[in-house]
């Protein structure tokens, strides 16, 4: 383990270390804070961005339209999630090898990872210009909303290669300490992205087209900068486009962790798209408040991901160096920092969702939905963060199956439950959204004695501790 250590300090030597930040030494508190808040920034700038779409369309496009860009986002999820779990394995690989300083795994992991996000993007292409119809109209979507729902994905997964590359791009860059420059991207691509939206929707008028045109071309630009940082590094995560191809045992370990937590993330979201289908049948003045409602939401669950995503990456580097009892610091750490972190944001939310929702275009009933939907999931979201980073550390460790099958029963299988069988028998959205912190709180529970097991299994087999 005293090797391993060694390695990695004298690969970050050797590496360009003015973004990178060292997550196997030292104390760790300041260092998961200065490493998360830029990932709370960026998935906040994100929102905010995606939320000015939302008014954007809504302010100029109408109602029907701000309902029928919210209606794609669980079906999106779905489609793009098995992917987004496979860049959290990439993640959790990188910071492996890299926390292990070993290079030569290290190259390969980011080599790896690159092919695999410009191959499954192009396959999602195809994925949803022929499914967005059929799979819109399973889910009960709208009549008057169906077709700008169908522009709206067709268009969007036009970009998907550019999207997966960015993905995976910023999945390694937060492996190595790095969660600056994602940020600073991220930032030019959402003032480009709301500029040329103004435009294609308010002088163009091409609705919800223009959103998603907005879209991807504003991601062009995030992504060509982040694949310029990579191919500029001096590290061993250094990326050369001559090198980029898939090494078969890479790709099986990254499979490995991330295929579970992408089945997951699918499952995930299919019982989303059964609560937005649900939705959809209280007709378009509910969607269009829950659409504005979701946003904002998202507002608060983005915060508390950057913990998840900082767990990840922390435990993920201190595994491979050996480290069990800072793992168990970085544990307790980020459950308390997520719990502030959830309690605060929701409680913004609620005190003030009137106004923030009468942003998004809506009116009279579809403000009080949205209310509705806020005061019951925002009071308790917090469990739900708990329950992400403990997945989290989980996932760090290499333990990918154990969290999914929890996950799944627990949230998943019971949420689908619930929708069955209370929801069908009272019919009422108070009810319907009563089923996430219900969810939460078993599957966040179950999480808990996973993590116990983890830990006193690997109490023998890491024993370099500070």
């Amino acid at each position: 383990m005293e090797d391993n250590c060694l390695l990695y300090n004298t690969m970050r030597k050797s590496a360009n270390t003015k973004y990178e930040i060292d997550m196997v030494n030292g104390p760790l508190l300041g260092k998961i804070i200065v490493y998360a808040l830029p990932l709370m920034a960026s998935g906040i700038l994100q929102l905010t961005f995606n939320a000015v779409d939302l008014i954007i369309v809504g302010q100029y496009a109408g109602s029907n339209a701000l309902a029928a860009v919210g209606s794609t986002s669980s079906l999106i999820n779905l489609m793009v999630n098995l992917f987004i779990g496979l860049s959290a394995g990439a993640n959790v690989l990188v910071a492996r090898f890299y926390g292990g300083g070993q290079k030569q795994a290290l190259k390969e992991s980011v080599h790896t990872s690159v092919a695999i996000s410009i191959i499954g993007g192009s396959l999602l292409i195809f994925v949803g210009f022929f499914l967005a119809k059929p799979l819109l109209t399973l889910m009960d979507t709208p009549p008057e909303i169906i077709d700008d729902a169908v522009t709206y994905i067709q268009i969007y997964f036009a970009g998907m290669p550019i999207i997966m590359l960015y993905n995976f791009g910023s999945a390694i860059l937060r492996a190595v300490g790095d969660t600056r420059r994602p940020l600073y991207y991220l930032f030019l691509a959402g003032v480009l992205n709301v500029g040329l939206n103004v435009l294609f929707v308010k002088y163009l008028h091409m609705g919800v087209a223009g959103v998603a045109l907005g879209t991807v071309l504003s991601q062009v630009v995030s992504t060509t900068l982040l694949i310029r940082a990579l191919m500029t590094s001096e590290g061993a995560y250094k990326l050369e486009l001559r090198e980029i191809r898939i090494t078969k045992d890479k790709l099986l370990k990254m499979m490995q962790i991330g295929l579970p937590a992408g089945i997951q993330s699918s499952l995930f979201s299919l019982s989303n798209v059964l609560i937005q289908s649900s939705i959809n049948g209280f007709g378009a003045n509910v969607v269009a408040g829950n659409t504005a409602a979701c946003n904002i939401e998202g507002l608060v669950y983005t915060g508390m991901n950057a913990i998840y995503q900082t767990a990840l990456s922390f435990v993920g580097q201190n595994y491979g160096a050996g480290k069990l009892k800072r793992i168990k610091k970085i544990s307790v750490i980020c459950i308390g920092i997520v719990i502030f972190t959830g309690i605060l944001l929701g409680q913004m939310a609620i005190l003030f969702n009137g106004p923030l929702l009468k942003l998004y275009g809506t009116t009279g009933q579809e403000i009080e939905y949205g209310m509705l939907r806020m005061s019951i999931v925002c009071k308790m979201y917090f469990i739900c963060g708990i329950m992400d980073v403990l997945v989290g550390i989980l996932r760090g460790m290499g333990y990918a199956v154990m969290p999914m099958i929890v996950s799944l029963s627990g949230a998943c299988l019971l949420r689908i439950l619930w929708i069955m069988t209370v929801f069908e028998h009272f019919k009422s959205l108070r009810v319907l959204y009563l089923s996430y912190p219900v969810t939460w709180t078993i599957t966040a529970s179950a999480h808990i004695v996973c993590l116990m097991f983890v830990f006193k299994k690997l109490k023998n087999v890491l024993t370099n501790e500070e």
